[in-house]
């Protein structure tokens, strides 16, 4: 039998410690393929080029400055699912089905309050997300500098969530809400994530998708009050998209243009690729970028505590949605799982050493019985 080596930036040891040869070497070998398929983003198509230049903003951040329009139509006494039929119309976009309107909850929050307010609750919203997950690392690191260096990574996630152009950007608030729940949920201390996971399909749908991973999850592990309070968030969700579709009804034409539909089909390398560039990868080359992603969602896996479990299953989720379904044009669904994402490089250390590790060994302690 092996013996586990020391951790090296955990408090304790990582996932795959225990593991014997043959497991760490099909564990080792799948991380390998992990890597390389990453590299596929070489050869993915990316989001439209942006030019940088102000006087073509309009054009560079094309679905900011329709949600901005919205919100001031709102804003000036306007109903808002004729305001953003009329919005969606003016800018060529699709108006069906009725998943193309976004949910009311944030334009219609936002147009009640001062644009400077706005843009502080999402600074006050990212703040609460850095402190929950630093008082959540804490003790996941043996010592201080792993711990600003997990802290750092978070940062880097966050680069693009507190930027003040983005603040009426729907998976700017879902994707900081979605972080905020992971953060907060413990065992047997649920009901504070599952309230701000409401908050985050209320914004924007798609965070469903990490609703159902916690329920599961919750299920696996027999938690099942937990499992039946993720269900009843979708319950919610459900009754306010049946009345969303019920508004959009109301106000789409015949003959509005209709949506060419999600089934992309793009890979798992438009995943990697809109993770480059929705963090502070994008300041990196996209051969190095890369594989600093496939090592994010194998160090996620690497971490020992059940939220290292829900984390790399939420990535795990996003992963085949954009694979799946993701166009070069909805590259932001990245943005709901984003600011976690490269948290995982720090758990990769300890992680990748045992398993590699483990996988190469060939130390052995012999047990000898000898009977006289």
């Amino acid at each position: 039998m092996r013996r586990p080596a020391a951790p090296l930036w955990l408090s304790g040891p990582s996932r795959w410690a225990a593991l014997t040869q043959g497991q760490a070497r099909i564990g080792a070998a799948l991380v390998a393929l992990l890597v390389l398929a990453s590299w596929l983003a070489l050869l993915s198509p990316g989001p439209p080029p942006v030019s940088h230049d102000p006087a073509n903003r309009a054009d560079d951040q094309a679905d900011v400055v329709l949600y901005e329009a919205i919100v001031d139509g709102v804003r000036h006494g306007g109903n808002y699912y004729q305001v953003t039929a009329e919005a969606l119309r003016a800018g060529d976009y699709p108006l069906r089905p009725f998943v193309t309107f976004r949910l009311p909850t944030l334009a219609v929050a936002q147009a009640a309050l001062p644009e400077r307010a706005v843009v502080a609750m999402l600074w006050v919203l990212a703040a609460a997300v850095f402190v929950a997950w630093y008082a959540r690392l804490t003790p996941a690191f043996a010592r201080a500098p792993p711990r600003l260096i997990a802290m750092a990574l978070l940062a880097g996630g966050m680069m693009a969530f507190v930027q003040p152009e983005l603040a009426h950007f729907h998976e700017v608030w879902a994707g900081l809400l979605v972080a905020l729940s992971l953060a907060l949920r413990r065992p047997g201390r649920w009901i504070e994530a599952a309230a701000f996971g409401l908050a985050a399909v209320l914004i924007r749908e798609t965070a469903a998708l990490y609703i159902g991973v916690m329920a599961v999850v919750a299920l696996a592990e027999g938690e099942r009050r937990e499992a039946a309070g993720w269900a009843l968030v979708a319950v919610v969700l459900a009754v306010a998209v049946a009345l969303h579709a019920h508004a959009v009804a109301q106000v789409v034409r015949p003959l509005d243009p209709a949506s060419p539909g999600w089934s992309g089909m793009l890979g798992f390398g438009f995943f990697v690729r809109t993770m480059s560039v929705s963090t502070a990868l994008a300041l990196a080359p996209l051969w190095l970028a890369a594989p600093l992603v496939a090592l994010s969602l194998a160090g996620w896996a690497s971490w020992r505590e059940p939220l290292g479990l829900r984390v790399f299953g939420t990535l795990a989720a996003y992963t085949l949605l954009l694979s799946l379904f993701g166009r070069t044009d909805t590259f932001y669904w990245g943005l709901l799982v984003a600011p976690v994402l490269l948290v995982g490089v720090a758990f990769a250390l300890d992680g990748m050493r045992d398993l590699f590790g483990g996988a190469l060994d060939r130390r052995r302690i012999t047990v000898t019985r000898m009977v006289r």
